[in-house]
């Protein structure tokens, strides 16, 4: 989409090759020019696009902790249920599928045997919820039924596995500085220890991914370029 008249675009962040941003987040290879793009204009992108899982359309917001990968995927899915034909698709969040901070990024045999093969078969998923308050997987399942559009969040969500199956490829990024702001001010401080760890691991797998290049579409987390946060993103490629 053309960038809105009117609005000028913003400076262009610098990048390393090592999944850093120059004062902040993950790598998102070759950047352009922020733009300012609607979420409705994205869902009608989604709809329009092949179904590869299945009968479904999978939408993959991968990032780094904190970078704002929730936000993004409940306002994307905001707007995909206001549009016609589109109803509002199941979201699952991969934290809700790990087994505690050493299973970061191992849980996806987990993933794929309760959501995406079911799926991909036309039957409905249903997973079990990790409490991290308890340390345990708690009983009862989440359904996920089968849908035009499902939208799976999370670090690794976009991993190259799934990538073939996958309608739409997103990355969601932001300062590192920031993002370790938002995790604590939401979990508190006593999570510094694991989470430093944490990042350390995000960094070394999008870099060996290669997640920032092959993504379709890569996000301004931590936007500074005008626009409205209810109903508009900032695209960054």
């Amino acid at each position: 989409m053309p960038r809105r008249a009117g609005v000028r675009a913003a400076k262009r962040p610098r990048f390393d090759r090592t999944g850093t941003r120059r004062g902040g987040g993950a790598s998102v290879g070759t950047v352009g020019v922020p733009v300012v793009e609607t979420y409705a204009g994205l869902g009608r992108r989604v709809l329009a696009g092949p179904a590869r899982l299945g009968r479904t359309r999978l939408v993959a917001v991968d990032g780094p902790s904190g970078a704002g990968k929730s936000v993004f995927a409940a306002r994307l899915a905001d707007a995909l249920a206001a549009l016609p034909g589109g109803g509002r698709p199941p979201v699952v969040h991969t934290d809700d599928l790990l087994d505690g901070w050493d299973d970061q990024f191992t849980f996806w045999p987990r993933l794929e045997e309760w959501v995406l093969g079911p799926l991909r078969a036309g039957r409905p998923g249903a997973y079990r919820r990790y409490s991290w308050v308890r340390g345990c997987f708690l009983p009862g399942t989440v359904p996920v039924p089968p849908a035009p559009v499902m939208i799976v969040e999370g670090v690794s969500a976009a991993r190259a596995t799934v990538r073939p199956e996958a309608t739409l490829a997103v990355l969601v990024t932001a300062p590192a500085d920031l993002r370790l702001t938002r995790a604590v001010e939401r979990d508190g401080p006593g999570i510094l220890p694991e989470l430093r760890r944490w990042h350390a691991g995000e960094g070394a797998h999008f870099t060996a991914d290669g997640t920032a290049d092959a993504v379709d579409l890569v996000v301004d987390g931590a936007p500074t370029l005008a626009h409205d946060p209810r109903t508009e993103y900032v695209r960054l490629r």
